[in-house]
């Protein structure tokens, strides 16, 4: 019975991933600075897709169209690159992917109430209904916000944490968003799980009495939705108002979007592509939502997270260039505790995480992302996690999720702590 189970998902989920037909993953292995830094290039050149971020310390994972694969692997071995093949048949390999999420869902639809899963990834009408669960059983607690309505017309929603209501204004806030780039899933879990820590299994209650605290599962909902029901890899937003051809290559990066040196590094001007910045900065109104949050509360945001996958690493500003900020050293401590937290409660088979400057710890620049804008307008500590991964397949497998949710809770609380202590009024 459960191979006929898993043969009807396979014909449902048959010809979803169509235009990775052809298309393979590679393993890429730097072993010197030098090697790293040559990979930015390449990324442009053969219009690579970075899955996973790959660092001097481990490997990172890249798509590859079928046309440029000759001369991609070429150009590795003239830069004495090391690589290997992730996956020999990408389109294959997403399907699987999806027939073991699926299955998981199915056994998971007995679930009662508003229960969010952590045993398997959480869908766009799962983390709304939960929310404003959430906001009716803790009204004394919680406020839910709907910033605006995404592109396509859905609630880009956000919990507001508070014993206050926000209106002790000596209290520093803590931000933190999930879910901008659509196909990573283990984002938005990591959010949610910070409010189920917050308000339904409180474990560190001086978080709450010392932190307001606004929690954004998912930037963008449009996206979100597109890669459960479309398209598993897609990574943008899903708005078709930026140029002529939006209709037939719709959305933009969202993590390309913010005003800071926006369009001028790491980032596409062809709506086509996945890095594509959009026609002008915060031409997205899910990245104007975030805009929003960050100004209405500038002078008491004390920590800004901003959660990503995949790679196990703490990056920080500048991306742009890897010039460091005023405040690097901070930056680095703080980041360098949250890594060593996690550490603490992580299982032996996850990379240990990597701390640095964005655009040095990956090898190259790019503009116009959140951390990069949020630390540019005064956010004294701000940070992209990427989130970890197995390098199996193209999701985490789901029995790890909340594992990943419970160790980065930890690292969480850590740096929250930290920066109550470093922040100044």
């Amino acid at each position: 019975m459960k191979a006929w189970a898993v043969l009807l998902l396979s014909v449902i989920v048959y010809a979803k991933h169509d235009q990775y037909e052809g298309w393979k993953s590679y393993y890429l292995g730097p072993k010197s600075q030098e090697q790293l830094q040559s990979i930015g290039p390449l990324v442009q050149q053969f219009e690579l897709d970075v899955f996973s971020y790959v660092n001097l310390e481990r490997e990172g994972v890249v798509l590859v169209k079928p046309e440029h694969q000759d001369g991609f692997t070429r150009a590795l071995e003239e830069k004495g690159i090391a690589y290997r093949i992730h996956s020999a048949d990408v389109k294959t390999a997403l399907e699987y992917d999806d027939i073991a999420v699926e299955i998981k869902r199915r056994e998971n639809l007995a679930r009662k109430g508003k229960e969010l899963p952590y045993d398997n990834y959480q869908e766009i009408e799962e983390i709304a209904a939960y929310l404003t669960d959430i906001a009716e059983r803790y009204p004394d607690r919680t406020t839910l916000v709907s910033g605006a309505d995404s592109f396509e017309g859905r609630p880009v929603y956000y919990l507001k944490i508070s014993t206050t209501n926000f209106e002790d204004t000596r209290k520093p806030v803590i931000f933190i968003d999930g879910g901008i780039h659509a196909r990573e899933w283990i984002s938005p879990p990591t959010v949610t799980w910070a409010i189920h820590k917050l308000l339904e299994n409180v474990t560190e209650p001086d978080l709450l009495e010392r932190f307001d605290w606004i929690l954004l599962p998912v930037v963008n909902p449009d996206g979100y939705k597109y890669t459960f029901t479309n398209e598993r890899m897609w990574r943008k937003t899903r708005s078709t108002d930026q140029t002529n051809t939006s209709i037939t290559c719709p959305g933009v990066d969202g993590n390309r979007n913010y005003d800071f040196f926006w369009n001028t590094v790491g980032t596409s001007s062809n709506p086509c592509s996945i890095t594509y910045a959009g026609s002008r900065p915060f031409s997205e109104v899910e990245t104007r939502v975030v805009r929003s949050i960050l100004h209405e509360h500038l002078d008491r945001i004390a920590l800004y997270l901003t959660m990503h996958s995949f790679g196990s690493l703490i990056l920080y500003p500048w991306g742009n260039d890897g010039s460091l900020s005023h405040n690097a050293l901070n930056l680095h401590l703080v980041g360098v505790a949250i890594a060593d937290e996690i550490l603490a409660h992580t299982l032996p088979i996850f990379p240990r995480y990597v701390v640095g400057n964005a655009a040095l710890a990956i090898g190259y620049a790019a503009s116009g992302a959140a951390e990069d804008y949020a630390h540019s307008i005064g956010v004294p500590l701000s940070y992209t996690i990427e989130l970890p991964s197995l390098g199996q397949g193209f999701i985490l497998d789901p029995r790890y999720i909340e594992q990943v949710c419970r160790e980065t809770w930890q690292g969480i609380v850590v740096g929250a702590r930290m920066a109550g202590d470093l922040f100044v009024l």
